[in-house]
């Protein structure tokens, strides 16, 4: 979370839009370099020191991150290789509600393993143009074998969803070609792959089955909210004798951490407007601003419409229209003679 804002020089109305950055993916007739160069490799700013999570999620990270720390003892020692030839490659699935800590337990896995981190979000991958999305997804995937950086997918259901079978537009097929990607990159991959997600129940199987560890992120218990006021009630912030960690844990019962982090600003936003003594976060702050984040969580983006199903016909490619097969056939053949950089 940023602490300052930093004012922006205004964009020129003449400014050329065909630049790569890393806040926009490459457009068609891009090169593999200039691909590369708009995913950026950062360094990490978060710790698992600075992680506040259940005893038991963090049992689950400290467990999978032990395939890292003894790689040597569990695949020559002990011959794990003998089972598993492609031991070198980890794949990390967070899931779980909003807020509850998982690009920040993905930062700190970067930061323990001292690495620096590419974060990818589907709108930086995914092109208006058939067929360019698999290439965006092959460079993020190596530029990430090349900086040996850890490879960050949020907001991963959107990436790794079930592939299509009622295939009726070129539209589904690149969605389906986009997924084979994904796939391949991840099998061929050595190196520290971590997705992110909400929606956990949108992936499909065959990811599933190549990711080696699943951490499910809850919502804080008492002794959590504890710890994550007092982290994020920094003691600069003035309050009341009377908002203590221990109330603040017991009157932020259901909400994450992201949750709580929003409450803190937004009392101290209320709070800091006041004069003299008077200049202080109360309970009455912290109260109505939990009504407040309580009440708009109710009304927009409630669990029950981010959780609703989607029902999927399937369809064998042999079944296919003679038109939609062509197509799928023929973005299935660009994208294998497509001049690929060497692995």
């Amino acid at each position: 979370m940023p602490t300052s804002w930093n004012q922006q020089p205004p964009k020129s109305m003449n400014q050329n839009t065909d630049e790569p950055s890393p806040s926009k993916p490459a457009k068609k007739g891009f090169s593999w370099l200039e691909r590369m160069e708009t995913f950026i490799a950062e360094e990490p700013i978060r710790s698992m020191d600075d992680l506040i999570v259940s005893a038991t999620v963090r049992n689950r990270i400290e467990t999978t991150l032990n395939r890292l720390r003894f790689h040597d003892v569990l695949y020559n020692e002990w011959n794990l290789k003998k089972i598993d030839p492609h031991g070198n490659r980890v794949a990390i699935n967070l899931f779980g509600l909003p807020g509850t800590g998982k690009s920040f337990c993905a930062e700190a896995i970067a930061h323990y393993l001292q690495r620096k981190i590419i974060k990818i979000n589907y709108a930086e991958i995914e092109s208006k143009y058939v067929g360019e999305t698999p290439k965006n997804i092959t460079a993020a995937f190596k530029k990430a074998k090349e900086t040996k950086a850890v490879l960050f997918f949020d907001e991963a259901d959107s990436i790794l969803g079930k592939r299509l079978t009622n295939v009726t537009q070129s539209a589904d097929h690149g969605v389906n070609v986009s997924r084979s990607t994904m796939l391949l990159e991840l099998d061929k991959f050595d190196g520290v792959v971590i997705f992110a997600t909400n929606l956990a129940g949108n992936y499909d199987q065959a990811f599933v089955r190549r990711i080696l560890s699943h951490i499910e992120f809850e919502l804080p218990d008492q002794e959590c909210r504890i710890k994550l006021w007092e982290y994020l009630l920094v003691a600069e912030i003035p309050r009341d004798n009377n908002v203590t960690p221990e109330w603040l844990g017991d009157v932020s019962d259901g909400l994450a951490g992201g949750d709580i982090l929003n409450v803190v600003i937004a009392s101290a936003s209320c709070a800091v407007e006041r004069i003299g003594e008077e200049r202080k976060v109360l309970q009455t702050d912290i109260l109505a601003e939990i009504n407040h984040v309580r009440t708009s969580k109710s009304k927009i983006g409630s669990r029950s419409q981010s959780n609703r199903k989607v029902s999927v016909t399937e369809m064998p490619i042999e079944d296919l229209p003679a038109d939609a097969r062509e197509r799928y056939d023929q973005i299935v053949s660009d994208y294998d003679t497509e001049d690929l950089p060497s692995s």
